[in-house]
């Protein structure tokens, strides 16, 4: 009879579905390139996952968002557009598109950022600027500004507009970064400004994030003058730190706990570890750590299980991957050339890290830990992606992991079977 009790509850146990989670925006729900799914395989097939499908898109670095069963991107398939198109997550297959005109050409020509979805709506912004809001029921805008025009964004940065939208609460969150302007929050529904903040720098390609310090919930944003957040329900300016710059930023800060921000990029600008204060006048920033020791150039850090790990590759460093404590901001180990993955993105789910080699193209699955050499590559496959610069981020929803290279998209069935 024990027995009998015993087959029926690992039945059960095994009818329990695996967690499943969206992929509505840039870097995943949480703007941390973590997913809070589970039941993930940790080996594959000598062929690679099985490609549930593939689609031709446009040149470009934009990422796909996951919500609700479809699957969203902007592309652009020409240098006189911009597209949005949705596709259904399971089969691949195109359900709807919207195209606008956008004209120019820009280095490294294509599309750049990634859609943010809720229920409702679409946001998109453009490598010109454009910015839309579609809604999901008529698939039609229902309005559009521009970041770089209507905020004083002066000149189109050399690599166009990069960054994703953000959502927050009803709110669309965009970092113009222009003489009018620093970081701007606008009515989901109507796109009417709610508040906009006074300038915090230059216009580089971060896309801003909430974090929440001291019990406030921040806007970080980072570019050539350093870092600075702004208060999420109003604009004010918080806290400002000049101390770390990078010519051409790309990576914002990663919250690691006990209010305490790190921040990496590439081109040899390194690292630093902050400790942010509030108190009675405002918010203070003392630096703990800053070394040339990471230097990613792409993709921010990720907290997993009280550690740092990072990308760390750029035009000027190829150290591989790192493992950071965030207390000090101590490097515990890095695979240099042993495992490099140049300028790939990554996302960490179920305890394991995706990468895509931002060189070759090649998918690899790891297993990370802030053990001396605490890094084991669990499963690799190569031919699914191809140069040139695979660099877009991936995403993942439902046991299914997305990535592109400069002409297509592929859908992985990566769940444990």
């Amino acid at each position: 009879m024990r027995n009998a009790l015993l087959m029926c509850l690992a039945v059960f146990v095994a009818a329990i579905p695996s967690a499943r989670a969206d992929w509505p925006q840039y870097a995943g729900p949480n703007r941390d390139n973590t997913s809070a799914e589970t039941g993930l395989a940790r080996s594959w097939p000598a062929g690679g996952p099985k490609v549930l499908w593939t689609v031709r898109v446009g040149k470009g670095y934009g990422g796909p968002a996951i919500q609700g069963g479809k699957v969203y991107l902007l592309d652009r398939p020409s240098n006189r557009q911009d597209q949005l198109r949705c596709f259904d997550l399971a089969t691949g297959r195109q359900e709807w598109t919207h195209g606008y005109a956008a004209p120019g050409r820009v280095s490294h020509d294509g599309s750049r950022s990634t859609p943010a979805v809720d229920e409702k709506y679409i946001i998109t912004v453009g490598p010109f600027g454009h910015v839309h809001c579609f809604s999901k029921a008529t698939k039609k805008p229902l309005w559009q500004m521009n970041v770089l025009k209507d905020y004083g964004g002066g000149r189109l940065p050399m690599w166009a507009i990069s960054q994703s939208a953000l959502l927050y609460k009803d709110v669309v969150i965009l970092a113009p970064q222009g003489s009018r302007a620093g970081i701007v929050a606008l009515d989901k529904a109507t796109g009417k400004e709610l508040w906009k903040s006074a300038p915090v720098g230059r216009l580089h390609y971060v896309s801003p994030r909430i974090v929440t310090i001291g019990g406030v919930d921040q806007v970080t944003i980072a570019n050539k003058d350093g870092i600075a957040a702004v208060d999420a329900s109003d604009g004010k300016v918080l806290w400002r730190f000049g101390g770390f710059s990078c010519r051409i930023t790309i990576p914002n800060a990663t919250p690691v706990g006990d209010d305490k921000l790190f921040m990496t990029a590439g081109y040899r600008a390194g690292c630093v570890l902050l400790q942010l204060t509030r108190g009675a006048d405002g918010f203070s920033v003392n630096q703990i750590a800053k070394h040339g020791d990471c230097n990613s150039q792409m993709a921010p850090a990720v907290l997993h299980e009280g550690h740092l790990y990072a990308n760390s590759n750029s035009n000027e460093a190829s150290d591989g991957f790192v493992c950071l404590d965030p207390k000090d901001g101590k490097v515990l180990w890095k695979t240099g050339k042993q495992l490099n993955f140049q300028r790939g993105h990554f996302i960490l789910a179920d305890g394991m890290i995706y990468v895509v080699d931002g060189r070759s193209g090649s998918l690899h699955l790891l297993e990370v830990s802030p053990q001396r050499e605490g890094f084991k590559e669990l499963a690799k496959v190569e031919g699914l992606l191809g140069p040139p610069e695979p660099w877009a981020p991936l995403a993942l929803s439902d046991g299914k992991l997305i990535i592109r290279d400069q002409h297509k998209m592929v859908c992985l069935d990566v769940a444990a079977q």
